[in-house]
């Protein structure tokens, strides 16, 4: 219990800082400026930062080795996602350019933040098997680096006798898929991942906002004690423990968690009654869609038609038709013309017929070459501009 009284075992002032520190502390300020909803997990060592896409959160979970910046920092995703910057094999660990080519002069919290635009542009697939759970922690931790801390706040040993105590259980909701975590001592916080806070003022992915209680700078269940009563309190874990549990801070916060926890319960039971509502509103929509394709369809064979007839109705088709039929007519012409000759035709009737298809014949062919005519003067003036 020396993180209660730090100065009384006679520790000296803190050391200054060595430049390696201070760029480390740089790049850290850089992180937390850039990304409003960073959460620390460990101190100056590990990091993360949730987002959402395609309805899917996932956390991009920064740790920084003991000789970071000269050291490149590990990035990692969870759940394991398919995506270019993504390692193939395992899903998690990040492979961008800018991670693999972080130095000294790279700024980490550009660096994060150009990553979660390209998983904007390029959102990341999840795979499947993947967990929607918490972030794993010891995932890809360099050889070397302390243990990570877990997620859960332990406030003393746990009870080696007896049974566990009972989880808290709300009816109306289904249990997560994945292992159960161990139900936290003296039922006080369950396995609700509450990051170390940053701030005072806590935001929540979904934009709730949570005050942390005000801590005071001194307890007044402490300050008539000798410094040999506190030594004593010091080694004594139960009754410590005790009065660590009587801070009305402490009871705030489990208040605070259990009204969040029933307004979640109350919120998952209206939206489980909305259920038949949006299902309907899913057929209508699917109904909708249906129409929408059949019309689609019809669309586009009209257009076919349409183009079809378009063709057909070109000056060039036009020309050609009219060139046929000038021929046509001339043949016609010309055979009335040999049936007069060979006798089998009244020159009454061979006058008739051959002047009609004459006729006929050259009105189709000045038609013709007046419409080359307007072919050419308009090819020109497309060609002009």
């Amino acid at each position: 219990m020396n993180w209660l009284f730090p100065q009384s075992k006679g520790s000296g002032p803190v050391p200054p800082l060595n430049s390696l520190q201070q760029q480390r502390q740089r790049q850290i300020e850089s992180l937390k400026a850039a990304h409003s909803s960073l959460a620390e997990i460990q101190k100056d060592v590990e990091y993360r930062v949730p987002f959402t896409v395609n309805n899917s959160t996932i956390s991009v979970n920064i740790l920084l080795p003991p000789q970071f910046p000269q050291e490149k920092p590990v990035v990692s995703v969870y759940p394991p996602v398919g995506h270019h910057l993504v390692d193939s094999n395992n899903g998690t660990l990040v492979t961008s350019p800018l991670i693999a080519n972080f130095g000294m002069h790279s700024d980490l919290g550009k660096v994060i933040q150009s990553l979660l635009d390209e998983f904007w542009k390029s959102p990341p697939v999840q795979m499947s098997g993947g967990s929607s759970g918490g972030l794993p922690y010891n995932l890809y931790k360099p050889s070397g680096m302390p243990p990570y801390p877990g997620q859960g706040f332990h406030y003393g040993p746990h009870p080696t006798a007896g049974p566990p105590p009972a989880s808290m259980h709300h009816p109306g909701l289904v249990a997560p898929h994945g292992p159960p975590r161990a139900p936290a001592p003296y039922g006080l916080i369950s396995d609700l991942p509450l990051p170390v806070p940053m701030v005072d003022t806590q935001a929540g992915m979904n934009g709730h906002m949570y005050k942390m209680p005000d801590i005071p700078e001194c307890f007044p269940e402490l300050t008539d004690m000798s410094v040999p009563q506190l030594k004593e309190l010091s080694e004594q874990e139960d009754i410590l423990l005790q009065l660590f549990i009587s801070l009305p801070q402490l009871k705030q916060v489990t208040a605070d968690k259990e009204e969040l926890v029933n307004s979640i319960v109350d919120m998952a039971k209206k939206n489980l009654q909305l259920e038949p509502q949006l299902e309907g509103k899913r057929q209508e929509m699917l109904l909708k869609y249906e129409q929408l394709t059949q019309m689609k369809s019809a669309f586009e064979v009209k257009m076919q038609r349409q183009h079809e007839l378009s063709e057909g109705c070109s000056l060039s088709a036009l020309q050609a038709r009219l060139k046929v039929a000038a021929h046509q007519a001339e043949e016609e012409s010309e055979e009335t013309a040999e049936n007069f000759l060979e006798g089998r035709t009244e020159i009454d009737d061979f006058l008739a017929s051959f002047m009609e298809k004459r006729t006929l014949c050259h009105s189709r062919r000045a038609k013709e070459e007046k419409l080359q005519q307007s072919i050419n003067t308009l090819g020109q003036f497309s060609s002009g501009h």
